[in-house]
C-alpha cells in the first residue's frame, strides 16, 4: 500500500510541474519583453546631413533672411564677416608643401610656416560663408581655389610634438569650409575627391595617430585642448567623407577616451551651482578658454548629425562653460587640486590670461538657453561681452586667434524659447 501511495505522490508530483512549466510557456508567449523580437533590426547605414558640420541648411536659411531683414544682432555679425579681410575675392591662397609647427629642430630643422595653414583655413570659411549668405558663386569659387590648391600642393604635416596641435586645430578648420561648399556646382567632383584624399592623409591620419597613442605618453601628459582639436578633425573628416567609423571613432573617444578629451575626464569636477572645473583651469585661462570654443565645436558638429553630445553625462560641457565663463567675468569659483600622471600638481585656479576673449559663446548660450531652454547665466554675460564675434583675423595675428572659426552671432543666434 505504502508503494502504491508513493507512486500516486509521484505522478501527482510530476503532473503539477508539468501545468506549471505550461502555465510558465503561455505567459511567455503572451508576456514577451517589449525589447525583444524574433528577428531583431538590422543597424541601418548612417545617413550623414549635409551640409552638416557646424552649420545645416536651416542654419544657412535662418541666417540669410535675418541679414536680408536687417535684424540684430545677425545684421551686426555680419558686417564684421564682410569686413573681415579674409572673406575678400582679393584674397591669394598661400600653400606649402609640408605644414610644419615646432620646426627648427634637428628632425625638422626648416622653421615654422603653419601661419599659412591657419590664414587660409579662416580665409576659405570665411568665404564660404558669404557664398551661402549672399548667394553670390564668386565667394564659392574663391573658397574651392584656396581648398584646391591646399590638395594639390600640401603633402603633410612636420614638426615635434606640436604637429599634433596643426593636425587637430586646421583640419577640422578646412573640413568645415569643404562641407559648406560641396554643393557648389563649380567644384568638380574629381576635385572634390582629392581634398578629400588630402584631408585623410594629411589630417585624419595623424589626428588618429594622436588620440590613439598620445605621442608614446601617460594619458594625462596632454592637455584636453590637444585631444579636443584632434577629435574635431577625426570627426569632421569623417562627416566630410561620409564615413561612419570615422565619425563613430571620435564620439566613442568624446564618452570613453583615454585621454582628456574624454568629457568626464577634461570637467574635473562638478561644483554646486552646476560649476564644473576643467583640467587646465589651474593652467591658464588662455587654454582654459579654448576648450570652449574647441569642445563646443565638437558637440555641435555631432548635434548636427543627431547625436547630441551637448546633454552628454548631464550636460557635463555646459557646467565647465558656465564655471570657465564665471570666473573669466571676475568672479571667484572654486577650485579642487589637480594633479597628472606625470605629477604636475596645480593648487589653484590660475588668474594667467584672466578675462580672455575667444569668439566662442554664442555658440554655447544659443544652444542651452535658445534651444533648450535651460539657465546658463555666465556663458550669456560672456557672450553679450564679446558679441557681434568675429573671427580669425579679428583677434591678431597670432594662432590664439585663429584657433576657432568664430562669427558664432551671426551664425549661431537663434529666437529664444521660453525656459
Amino acid at each position: 500500500m505504502k508503494v502504491i501511495k508513493r507512486i500516486y505522490k509521484d505522478i501527482l508530483g510530476a503532473l503539477c510541474f508539468l501545468i506549471v512549466l505550461i502555465v510558465i510557456n503561455a505567459c511567455k508567449k503572451t508576456t514577451k519583453d517589449p525589447v525583444e523580437t524574433e528577428n531583431p533590426p538590422q543597424e541601418k547605414p548612417f545617413a550623414f546631413v549635409h551640409p552638416g558640420l557646424l552649420h545645416t541648411q536651416k542654419d544657412f536659411d535662418r541666417m540669410k533672411a535675418k541679414v536680408a531683414a536687417g535684424a540684430q544682432p545677425w545684421k551686426a555679425g555680419w558686417e564684421v564677416l564682410i569686413a573681415n579681410s579674409h572673406a575678400s575675392l582679393n584674397y591669394k591662397p598661400n600653400p606649402t608643401v609640408k605644414i610644419i609647427r615646432g620646426g627648427g629642430t634637428i628632425e625638422e630643422p626648416m622653421g615654422d610656416n603653419y601661419t599659412r595653414a591657419y590664414n587660409d583655413a579662416a580665409a576659405a570659411y570665411q568665404l564660404a560663408l558669404r557664398w551661402k549668405i549672399s548667394g553670390d558663386d564668386a565667394y564659392a569659387a574663391k573658397t574651392v581655389e584656396i581648398l584646391n590648391a591646399w590638395a594639390t600642393t600640401c603633402t603633410g604635416i612636420s614638426g615635434d610634438s606640436n604637429a599634433y596641435l596643426a593636425s587637430g586645430l586646421y583640419g577640422y578648420q578646412f573640413a568645415n569650409a569643404a562641407e559648406i561648399v560641396r554643393s557648389y556646382s563649380g567644384w568638380s567632383a574629381a576635385d572634390f575627391t582629392k581634398f578629400k584624399n588630402f584631408m585623410v592623409e594629411v589630417f585624419y591620419k595623424r589626428s588618429l595617430d594622436f588620440l590613439t597613442r598620445h605621442n608614446g605618453t601617460c594619458s594625462s601628459h596632454y592637455w584636453t585642448n590637444w585631444d579636443a582639436c584632434n577629435m574635431s578633425t577625426v570627426l569632421a573628416i569623417g562627416v566630410l567623407c561620409d564615413d561612419q567609423d570615422m565619425f563613430n571613432k571620435a564620439v566613442t573617444y568624446f564618452k570613453s577616451g583615454i585621454g582628456m578629451g574624454n568629457i568626464n575626464n577634461a570637467v574635473y569636477v562638478i561644483f554646486p551651482g552646476n560649476l564644473g572645473q576643467g583640467q587646465e583651469s589651474g593652467r591658464d585661462q588662455g587654454h582654459a578658454t579654448l576648450n570652449i570654443s574647441l569642445l563646443g565645436a565638437f558637440c555641435q558638429m555631432a548635434c548636427n548629425q543627431q547625436e547630441d553630445l551637448f546633454a552628454y553625462s548631464g550636460s557635463r560641457f555646459l557646467a565647465l562653460c558656465e564655471y570657465t565663463a564665471k570666473y573669466n567675468l571676475g568672479e571667484d569659483v572654486p577650485y579642487t587640486p589637480y594633479r597628472n600622471c606625470e605629477n604636475t600638481y596645480q593648487t589653484v585656479v590660475s588668474p594667467d590670461g584672466r578675462g580672455a576673449i575667444r569668439p566662442c559663446w554664442e555658440l554655447v548660450y544659443n544652444h542651452y538657453v535658445n534651444v533648450k531652454g535651460l539657465q546658463a547665466p555666465y556663458s550669456k554675460r560672456f557672450a553679450e561681452k564679446v558679441r557681434p564675434e568675429g573671427g580669425g583675423g579679428n583677434y591678431g595675428g597670432n594662432s590664439g586667434g585663429f584657433d576657432q572659426l568664430g562669427f558664432g552671432t551671426l551664425t549661431t543666434t537663434m529666437d529664444p524659447v521660453t525656459p
